[in-house]
C-alpha cells in the first residue's frame, strides 16, 4: 500500500486499499493486516482505516468477521461500475435486469432448495400486497433478488446485489410517476410455480414476462435508445 498523501483521508485510504487489492497484494480469501499496521504505512488514523474497511465491506470486497478479522472476498474496484450504474437512464436498468433475471431463472429452476422456495412466496405475497411505490419497489426488487439467490452463482448474485439499489430507485420512480403498467403479479406466480416446478424454460420465459412490459412500454414512451 501506498501513503495517501493530500487527498481526503477516507476517500485515499479506499482508493490506496483498492489499488492494493488490484495488483495482487492481497488475493480473495486472505486476511488484511491489523488496523494500526495499516494505518502506520498509509499514514492516517486508525479511524480512517476503519471508515475505509467499512466501506469496502458495504461494497462488498472485504468481509469482516468477528473475532478473526478482516478478509478479502473481492479484488475488484467497484467504483467504475458504480459510477456508470449512477448515470444509467430506467431504461438501461431494465434491459441489464431482463438480461440477469431470464438466466438466474434458468439456474434457480435447477438448483432451488424448499428453503428458497418457501422465501420466493414470502416475498411474492410482500410485492402483491404492497402498494405504496416505495414499499411495492423495495418489495419487488426483493423478490428478484431472492431468484438469484436461489440460482447458486455467488459471481452473479455479486453482480446483482451491485445492482439491485438502482433497480429499486427506478421501479419507485416508475410507480410514483404512473406512467409505466408494471407487468403485475401473474408472471411472478408464474415463475414461482415454474421453479417449484423445476421448469427451466418456463422460469426463462416468466422472468422475461415479469420485465418486458415495462420495458416495451418504455420503448413507446421515449423511442428507440439513442446510441452514446
Amino acid at each position: 500500500m501506498r501513503a495517501v498523501g493530500r487527498r481526503s483521508s477516507v476517500e485515499g485510504a479506499i482508493a490506496s486499499l483498492n489499488e492494493a487489492l488490484a495488483q495482487g497484494e492481497w488475493q480473495p480469501g486472505d486476511k488484511l493486516p491489523g488496523e494500526h499496521r495499516m494505518a502506520e504505512e498509509l499514514g492516517v488514523s486508525r479511524t480512517v482505516v476503519r471508515e475505509a474497511i467499512r466501506a469496502l465491506v458495504h461494497l462488498g470486497t472485504l468481509e469482516t468477521r468477528h473475532g478473526s478479522g478482516t478478509f478479502v472476498v473481492s479484488t475488484a474496484d467497484p467504483a467504475p461500475l458504480l459510477r456508470r450504474l449512477g448515470m444509467a437512464d430506467v431504461r438501461e436498468i431494465f434491459e441489464m435486469q431482463l438480461g440477469f433475471d431470464v438466466h438466474a431463472a434458468r439456474l434457480a429452476a435447477e438448483r432451488r432448495t424448499e428453503d428458497d422456495l418457501a422465501r420466493l412466496r414470502k416475498l411474492l405475497h410482500a410485492r402483491n400486497h404492497a402498494t405504496e411505490a416505495v414499499l411495492f419497489a423495495g418489495a419487488d426488487a426483493d423478490f428478484h433478488l431472492a431468484v438469484v439467490e436461489a440460482a447458486g452463482n455467488e459471481v452473479l448474485l455479486e453482480c446483482y446485489r451491485f445492482f439491485v439499489g438502482r433497480l429499486r430507485d427506478s421501479l419507485e420512480a416508475l410507480r410514483r410517476q404512473d406512467v409505466v403498467v408494471e407487468s403485475g403479479s401473474k408472471p411472478h406466480e408464474d415463475l414461482v410455480e415454474a421453479l417449484e416446478r423445476g421448469d427451466a424454460a418456463a422460469a426463462a420465459a416468466a422472468a422475461e414476462a415479469a420485465i418486458r412490459p415495462g420495458l416495451d412500454a418504455l420503448t413507446r414512451l421515449e423511442g428507440p435508445p439513442a446510441r452514446k
